[in-house]
């Protein structure tokens, strides 16, 4: 099952939040765009697309390209995949752009480098209507620094938790579809019946990524803010504000989330891939994961072994942004291409393929339907079956989109919003280290090492 799982997540995986990059060579439209591209060519920067080889994302650039050769534009779009996990990928756009070194005119940024790169001035702002009353409150704050909109909300994620149907039926309990376990209490309940069942291969109760990357960031913050919904450890200018007595609840809370007696001891070097595994493997029943993950577990499992649901407590927002660099030639035809791709029967088609959408119209109206052949649209076969067995909804939408995955996008909250976000999550990881050591400190003396390292990673000028 291992096995199988891995080759089903080759394509996929570089995709997620801790490793969105690709890799390839020009002959296929990846790798570094040239410096002086062609007159009319817009490119595209990008890390992986999680549908995989010639996923939706280009197929919607390609549907945009046939949309300018039937207007008779000279203008196409060329989309480059990014090699690398998403901080070498940061790392890559960061150079490309301040150097000049490659034309890229549109960049898909992790929502967390928006404000670096708009207060570096690398991307230049946006029209406001780019972000209408569609777009989901939580994903549209994603897009602005300082007032004005810098990118548009392409594909959106969020925290899920994911569960074993059938280790529920194995233990004897009597409900398999948990619908809203949002008190963490709740699920300890569970995982201690669990732990009395006979479940072959069954070790501990749940499984989360927890290894020294943005997986124990973002489970951190997830940790943080169910202590205190409001809790923003930045204000507005992107300055830290947290408190000794602020961290030192949400250390304890994540201490007792990743406690060994309802965590795989694994989690704590576990990333996006190994955790997957292991709940596949039946190692643990619940799983914290992404979205893109659905259409994945659905390969392996039928809807009556597997459940999904919203992450008791809060759930952290992920996904990526699109943006026109301040050195575009192209910037007005980038702009309308920023448009379609992100616009209502485009936003439907990231959420048929396995994407999360961030237009509500994805999710609630019927009338708005894909019009490419993204990935996972029905198969040639007369019989009409997809080729994947993700269970849709009568709409044809994947079928947990509308009852979990959008009450789940609008509750979510946000990592800290910093242009030095990269010295934030660094810091965090970092810190947080000794609390999955074999000799932890106590969470107050934890939190006031973390609360003098953030103060200063993350300088107030009026402090200096």
């Amino acid at each position: 099952m291992r096995r199988a799982l891995g080759m089903l997540l080759a394509a996929a995986l570089c995709a997620t939040a801790a490793c969105t990059g690709g890799g390839g060579g020009d002959g296929d439209g990846t790798g570094p765009a040239p410096s002086g591209d062609v007159p009319g060519s817009i490119v595209v920067a990008s890390g992986r697309d999680v549908t995989g080889q010639n996923g939706v994302r280009r197929r919607l650039i390609d549907a945009w390209n046939e949309r300018q050769e039937k207007a008779g534009q000279e203008y196409r779009a060329r989309l480059v995949e990014l090699p690398g996990s998403a901080d070498e990928q940061r790392g890559q756009l960061l150079g490309a752009l301040q150097s000049g070194s490659a034309d890229y005119d549109v960049v898909n940024l992790d929502v967390t480098w928006v404000p670096e790169f708009a207060a570096a001035g690398l991307v230049r702002p946006l029209p406001n209507t780019l972000v209408g009353a569609d777009v989901i409150d939580s994903v549209a704050g994603t897009a602005r620094w300082a007032g004005q909109v810098y990118a548009v909300p392409f594909n959106s994620d969020v925290g899920l938790l994911y569960y074993r149907r059938d280790h529920l039926v194995q233990a004897d309990l009597e409900r398999t579809e948990l619908d809203g376990v949002t008190d963490w209490r709740r699920l300890e309940d569970l995982v201690d019946v669990l732990d009395e069942g006979d479940i072959p291969g069954y070790e501990k109760g749940w499984t989360t990524q927890l290894a020294a990357y943005e997986g124990r960031t973002v489970n951190a913050v997830e940790a943080f803010a169910s202590t205190a919904p409001d809790l923003a450890l930045t204000d507005d200018a992107g300055h830290y504000t947290g408190t000794v007595d602020q961290l030192t609840r949400g250390i304890a809370e994540l201490r007792r989330r990743t406690d060994t007696p309802y965590t795989l001891a694994d989690a704590t070097q576990s990333d996006e891939a190994a955790s997957l595994a292991d709940f596949t493997d039946g190692r643990t029943t619940f799983l914290r994961h992404w979205p893109w993950v659905y259409r994945t577990l659905h390969q392996s499992f039928t809807a009556g072994q597997l459940g999904v649901t919203a992450l008791p407590g809060r759930a952290v927002l992920g996904g990526q942004n699109l943006a026109v660099t301040a050195t575009s030639r192209r910037a007005e035809k980038a702009t309308e291409l920023i448009e379609f791709l992100t616009g209502k029967e485009s936003e439907r088609c990231l959420l048929d393929a396995g994407f999360a959408a961030t237009r509500v119209s994805a999710y609630e109206d019927d009338r708005v339907r894909c019009p490419v052949a993204a990935a996972g649209t029905p198969s040639a076969a007369p019989s009409g079956e997809r080729p994947d067995r993700m269970p849709r909804d009568a709409a044809d939408r994947p079928a947990y989109a509308r009852p979990v995955l959008l009450p789940a996008l609008r509750r979510a909250v946000h990592r800290p919003r910093t242009p030095l976000y990269g010295a934030f999550t660094q810091t965090l990881t970092a810190q947080l280290g000794p609390l999955f050591g074999a000799d932890p400190p106590d969470d107050a003396e934890l939190a006031e090492r973390l609360d003098a390292a953030l103060r200063r990673a993350l300088p107030d000028p009026d402090d200096r």
